[in-house]
């Protein structure tokens, strides 16, 4: 069932999803190499605290997943796409990191996430991580109230299989609200003109996940939930939570 939101909940959204930027700008500047996956964890938990908030994912347990999840934050680095666990690895120089994250302020939640690089990273990374959040602004910018779901995933798919990009079957956006994850999914494929009419009140998570090879594979690893490339090839994430409103899309997750 789709909801639509009050100017109310909208605010409370987007108090949540200031503190989500707030903490995605933390973790991104400690990002370095050296740094631990499980230290940028334990940085988020603390944003949480200082700013009386509380996860999205910590404890979160969907009916494909075999153990609740385990951190705060999802870090997928290389050719991870998304629900990478924290964990003891190091970050080294030249790694891609994805970094999701959600948080909910009286019951309503923020969820975002970016693609950034670790120290010095080549032109195929940094071309990479540009056209996924090209799609993302693209999705953003077709998320107008009359337009259609189609048009947000038309938008989306563009950037990305025009720059010669994968994208991962089945994987995409979805309705935020009361919820981490409502109706409706947001694919990251789809045809202009069809699908679901956006309407105010309606708040979307957009997230484009791109794939560099070009291929549409991807596979779930061992622990349950990290979805990484079948061929190795490096992968690239990002999101916002976005209200469709009389004026157009507002952007929830900045600061």
């Amino acid at each position: 069932m789709v909801v639509l939101k009050s100017a109310a909940e909208l605010e409370t959204m987007r108090e949540a999803g200031r503190i989500v930027a707030l903490t995605l700008r933390a973790v991104s500047g400690q990002a370095k190499a050296g740094v631990s996956l499980l230290e940028l964890d334990d940085l988020a938990r603390a944003m949480l605290a200082e700013h009386g908030a509380k996860s999205s994912f910590l404890d979160y347990l969907p009916s494909f997943a075999p153990i609740p999840y385990p951190g705060v934050l999802c870090l997928s680095v290389n050719d991870q796409i998304v629900h990478g666990i924290p964990d003891r690895r190091r970050l080294a120089d030249g790694d891609l990191l994805s970094i999701d994250f959600g948080a909910h302020i009286d019951g309503y939640h923020g969820d975002s996430a970016v693609t950034v690089g670790i120290g010095e990273i080549d032109e195929a990374a940094q071309r990479l991580a540009g056209t996924c959040a090209e799609a993302l602004a693209a999705g953003i910018a077709a998320a107008r109230p009359g337009a259609r779901l189609g048009d947000i995933s038309f938008a989306v798919e563009q950037v990305c299989r025009g720059a010669g990009y994968g994208m991962p079957a089945g994987y995409g956006g979805h309705g935020i609200g009361t919820a981490m994850h409502e109706d409706p999914h947001v694919p990251n494929t789809g045809r202009a003109g069809r699908g679901l009419t956006l309407r105010p009140g309606l708040v979307l998570a957009i997230e484009p996940m791109v794939i560099e090879s070009g291929s549409n594979r991807s596979r779930v690893l061992a622990d349950g939930w990290t979805v990484s490339t079948v061929d190795g090839s490096r992968a690239a994430h990002t999101e916002h939570s976005v209200a469709i409103t009389e004026d157009g899309p507002v952007i929830l997750t900045t600061t």
